[in-house]
C-alpha cells in the first residue's frame, strides 16, 4: 500500500471534492426553494431523504448486513442480539450450522454479570457444553473464569437445558473476603461451614458431618488455609473433639493446640508413629460407638448414626470428632517397618490402611476426616483411600492427571481441570462437595474462592473456641496438658492393633489399585475388559478418552507392562486397515499383576 500512496491520496481527495460539491449544491438548492416556496420544501426534502436512506440501507433476505472488520469487543453483544449467541455456539461446534437454540429465559442482570437459560437442539447434551466451556468462552470473547455453565436439573430442567452466567470482569481479581465466622460467637458443627464464594458471589458452605474431605494443590496455593476454614467451624462448637497433625512442622496450626484433644507438629518418624497410635485409638473408638449405638433405643438412636442430640450428650461420649492431617503425604510415604499381624510392612502402608478404614466406617460414627496434601499422586494417596473421601477440593496443580487424582477419574473430560487455574488466583479451586451447596444439590462441581483467614484471625477463632470449651467444660487431652497416646512400638504393633482390629480384617497392604493411566483405561473399558468383551482397543480411542497425547500414553503404558501392537481392523468401507492399539488381554493381565502386588517389568517382552 505504501507504493500506491499517491493513487490512494488522489482517490481520497476526489471523494472529498465530490462529496463537498453534492452537499453544497443540495444545500443551495434547498435554500433557494425555501425562499420561493416556504418551509414546506424542508419537510418534503427531509421525508424524501429519509425514504431514500431507508430503502438503500435495508437488510435484504439472506444478507447479514454490513459487518465492520474492527467491531470491537463482542463479549456482551449477545445480550442485545440472541443471534450472536447462536453463532457463538456454532463457532464452538456445540450445535450444527442448521441448528439453533431455544430461549427459555432472556438475558437478565444477575449480580455482576448476565444470566440466560437456553434449550439445546434435540440430541445435544448440556454436559457437552460444560465440557467445552473453554471453546464457548473463546466464541463469546471472555476468559473461561468469567463463564459459568450449569445444567438445569430437577422438574424445571432436562438433559439439554443450560443456564449460563457471564461475568463483566474476572470475578476472582478482587480482594478476598474474610471468613464470616469472625462475626459469630459460636457455630454448630452440624451446619455446613462457610467456605468461600463462587463466581456469582454466592456463599458456598461446606458440609462436614457424615463425610470427609481431601484438599490438594501445589505449594503456596492456599491448601492449608482451606483446611483451616473447615476446622474453624468445628473449633467454634464446644462439643467437638479435634485431632490435629501438622506434618509441615510450621506454625500454621499452632494456635489450635489450645483446643485440640490430640496435637502434633513435626515430620520425624516418631511423629508418624504417634499418628499411627492416634488412628488405632480412633478405630477402637469407632467400634465402641457402634457397639453402644446397638444398645440404645430407637428414639435416641433411630439409625446406626450419631445424631446432634447424641453428639452433645456427655454420658454417651460420642462427640463429632475432626481429624485434620496437613501434608498427609509425609506419613503415607514413611518407610519405617512395623510388624502387623506377623508381617513387616512400611508404616505408611499401615497408616493408609487405618485412614481408609476410618473413611469408610467413621462418618456415621461422627468422625470427620480432612486430609491436605501437595503431592496428589497415585503412589502417595492410595486409590482405595481416595475412593471413599466424599468431598474434594482441588486448587491449582501442574497437570490434568493430578487434578483427576483429587477430584476423581475423568473429571477433566467433564470440564473440571484445576491445572487450568491461573497462578494469580490464590485460594481459588474446584470444589466437588458431598452434599448440598448454594450452587445446588445436583451440581457436580463448582469453582470457589475460599475465604481469607490469616494467622491473626485463626488465633482469634482458636481462643474463642477454647473459651467456649472452658464454659461447657469440654476441654480434654492435649488442651489441658493430659498425656497423649504413646507412639506405636514397631516391634509390638500386632499386640496393640489386635484389640482394635475391626470385625472384618483390614485390607491387605500388598494389594493396590493400578496407577494412572492404567486405572483410567480400566475404568473406561469397564465390562469390555472382561473375557468375552473387546479384544483390541485403538490408541486413538484411548487418547481421546483420556485427553492425552500418543507419546505420553505409549510411554506410560509401556512402563506398566502394556506394549502397543498393530492389528488389522476392517473399516466402515470394508477395507482392512492396520491400526495401532492395545490388546485388552494385556491390559487385564497388567492390572491384575499390580493388584496382586507384582509390579511389571517394562523390559520384559
Amino acid at each position: 500500500m505504501a507504493d500506491k500512496y499517491v493513487e490512494i491520496r488522489e482517490l481520497t481527495l476526489l471523494r472529498w471534492r465530490v462529496t463537498g460539491a453534492i452537499v453544497g449544491t443540495s444545500t443551495a438548492g434547498v435554500a433557494a426553494a425555501d425562499l420561493l416556496y416556504g418551509d414546506l420544501v424542508l419537510w418534503v426534502s427531509g421525508v424524501i431523504g429519509a425514504a431514500i436512506l431507508a430503502i438503500t440501507g435495508r437488510r435484504r433476505d439472506g444478507s447479514p448486513g454490513r459487518r465492520p472488520v474492527l467491531a470491537g469487543p463482542r463479549s456482551l453483544s449477545w445480550t442485545m442480539d440472541p443471534q450472536i449467541l447462536v453463532d457463538a455456539f456454532r463457532d464452538a461446534k456445540l450445535i450444527g450450522k442448521d441448528e439453533s437454540l431455544r430461549l427459555v429465559e432472556r438475558a437478565s442482570r444477575v449480580g455482576a454479570g448476565w444470566a440466560i437459560t437456553i434449550d439445546l437442539p434435540a440430541t445435544r447434551k448440556a454436559t457437552d457444553v460444560i465440557k467445552n466451556r473453554e471453546a464457548l468462552a473463546s466464541a463469546l470473547a471472555v476468559d473461561e473464569v468469567q463463564l459459568l455453565v450449569e445444567r438445569v436439573r430437577g422438574n424445571g430442567g432436562h438433559a439439554g437445558r443450560v443456564a449460563m452466567w457471564v461475568a463483566d470482569a474476572d470475578p476472582y481479581a478482587t480482594v478476598p473476603l474474610r471468613t464470616p465466622l469472625l462475626e459469630v460467637a459460636c457455630w454448630d458443627a452440624w451446619r455446613p461451614v462457610p467456605f468461600g464464594r463462587d463466581a456469582r458471589d454466592r456463599r458456598i458452605c461446606l458440609p462436614l458431618v457424615w463425610t470427609s474431605l481431601l484438599v490438594g494443590a501445589i505449594p503456596r496455593q492456599g491448601k492449608t488455609f482451606a483446611a483451616r476454614l473447615a476446622a474453624a467451624g468445628l473449633i467454634l462448637d464446644a462439643f467437638t473433639r479435634l485431632y490435629i497433625a501438622d506434618f509441615k512442622a510450621g506454625k500454621d496450626w499452632d494456635a489450635a493446640a489450645q483446643v485440640a484433644h490430640r496435637f502434633l507438629s513435626g515430620d520425624e518418624p516418631a511423629d508418624v508413629l504417634a499418628l499411627a497410635a492416634w488412628l488405632v485409638e480412633l478405630v477402637t473408638e469407632v467400634q465402641g460407638r457402634y457397639r453402644r449405638m446397638r444398645e440404645l433405643d430407637n428414639e435416641v438412636c433411630p439409625e446406626s448414626k450419631v445424631t446432634p442430640t447424641m453428639s452433645r450428650d456427655p454420658s454417651l461420649n460420642m462427640p463429632i470428632t475432626g481429624v485434620f492431617i496437613d501434608e498427609v503425604q509425609v506419613p503415607l510415604e514413611e518407610r519405617t517397618p512395623i510388624k502387623v499381624q506377623g508381617k513387616m510392612i512400611p508404616a505408611g502402608e499401615y497408616i493408609g490402611e487405618l485412614l481408609t478404614w476410618l473413611a469408610k466406617k467413621g462418618p456415621a460414627a461422627g468422625i470427620v476426616l480432612v486430609l491436605a496434601t501437595q503431592r496428589p499422586d497415585a503412589k502417595t494417596i492410595p486409590s482405595a483411600l481416595r475412593a471413599v473421601l466424599g468431598s474434594r477440593f482441588a486448587l491449582r496443580v501442574m497437570d490434568w492427571r493430578d487434578s483427576n487424582i483429587i477430584l476423581g477419574e475423568q473429571m477433566n473430560t467433564r470440564g473440571w481441570d484445576s491445572s487450568r487455574l491461573l497462578p494469580s488466583h490464590k485460594g481459588v479451586g474446584i470444589l466437588r462437595p458431598d452434599g448440598d451447596t448454594a450452587a445446588g444439590a445436583d451440581v457436580l462441581a463448582t469453582m470457589v474462592r475460599t475465604d481469607y483467614m490469616p494467622n491473626d484471625d485463626w488465633a482469634t477463632l482458636c481462643e474463642r473456641g477454647r473459651a467456649l470449651r472452658e464454659t461447657a467444660d469440654t476441654l480434654t487431652g492435649h488442651a489441658i496438658g493430659a498425656a497423649s497416646t504413646p507412639a506405636l512400638d514397631p516391634a509390638t504393633v500386632a499386640d496393640v492393633i489386635g484389640t482394635a482390629q475391626p470385625s472384618t480384617s483390614l485390607e491387605s497392604p500388598t494389594a493396590c489399585d493400578p496407577p494412572e493411566p492404567l486405572a483410567s483405561v480400566v475404568e473406561y473399558l469397564g465390562a469390555d475388559l472382561d473375557e468375552g468383551g473387546r479384544e483390541f482397543i485403538p490408541s486413538a480411542e484411548l487418547i481421546t478418552a483420556l485427553n492425552t497425547d500418543r507419546t505420553t500414553l505409549s510411554r506410560q503404558m509401556s512402563d506398566l507392562g502394556c506394549r502397543p501392537t498393530r492389528e488389522r481392523i476392517p473399516s466402515e468401507d470394508g477395507t482392512i486397515r492396520q491400526i495401532r492399539g492395545y490388546l485388552t488381554a494385556d491390559i487385564r493381565t497388567a492390572a491384575q499383576a499390580i493388584r496382586d502386588g507384582r509390579l511389571p517389568d517394562p523390559d520384559d517382552d
